[in-house]
């Protein structure tokens, strides 16, 4: 993977003199004909706007403390990620992120995530458009039990099943990121071991929606194990499977 562009504290010329910078030089620097980059101007703005704020969200709802989460969404070979290590509240359009599917850095000049590995895999290997990643409490507990989440709601057919457990390795590897992919298998989601949630969309707004399911449904099952003496009922598979066909139904017809 090719090294990320220096952060805007290295005395980069594009430094506006409050030392963030420039958004419009980040932009032109990634606009290299051929490559991701080129896709920029209004889409690549709004797209970076909704990132933020879905972030931003993760923070809000709990399901993130300080910048232990990561979100990114894809616009064509673009990918546009959150940043490591700076504050969500502090993000501003000149923090704009950008790396191609290879993970070359083309717009920007603050280092991705260092979760970029996992992000990558997911738009390498299905059609996602948008990954929300966090450390969402309930979540991570129940991966540090079970080697899937228990069949306690059928809203687990929103994220194509039972969800699964990815087993653990250092964050920000390969080999975590190969650990996921494989737990994702058929699914829109997952567990990290001793770590904390993936799951992916079609838009923000759905990745997001799916981790806040996947947070509740851990909510759930762990409040409905911790009354002595009662287990929770489960459902089957096939219940399951018979709830996303009329998920699938659900909502407005436009």
């Amino acid at each position: 993977m090719a090294e990320p562009r220096r952060n805007a504290s290295d005395g980069c010329p594009d430094e506006r003199r409050d030392g963030r910078p420039d958004e419009r030089e980040s932009v032109r620097r990634g606009a290299g004909e051929g490559d991701a980059g080129a896709v920029v101007g209004e889409d690549v703005a709004r797209l970076w706007a909704e990132v933020v704020a879905t972030a931003r969200r993760t923070v809000a709802d709990g399901l993130v403390v300080g910048t232990s989460g990561n979100v990114s969404a894809r616009l064509g070979d673009l990918v546009l990620v959150t940043p490591s290590g700076v504050p969500y509240d502090r993000l501003t359009p000149a923090d704009l992120t950008g790396v191609d599917l290879t993970g070359r850095q083309v717009l920007g000049t603050l280092v991705p995530t260092s979760e970029l590995p996992m992000h990558l895999a997911v738009y390498r290997a299905t059609d996602a458009r948008a990954v929300v990643h966090t450390h969402a409490v309930h979540a991570t507990a129940v991966s540090t039990l079970v080697p899937e989440l228990p069949l306690v709601h059928y809203m687990a057919a929103a994220l194509g099943g039972p969800v699964r457990v990815a087993p653990y390795a250092p964050y920000g590897t390969d080999e975590l990121a190969g650990n996921m992919l494989r737990a994702l298998t058929g699914r829109s989601g997952c567990l990290l071991r001793n770590h904390g949630t993936v799951t992916h969309g079609a838009t923000l707004e759905q990745a997001y929606d799916r981790t806040a399911q996947l947070e509740w449904m851990c909510r759930l099952w762990l409040t409905a194990s911790s009354v002595p003496g009662l287990a929770p009922s489960l459902l089957t598979e096939a219940q399951v499977a018979e709830a996303g066909e009329r998920l699938k139904g659900y909502g407005q017809r436009r």
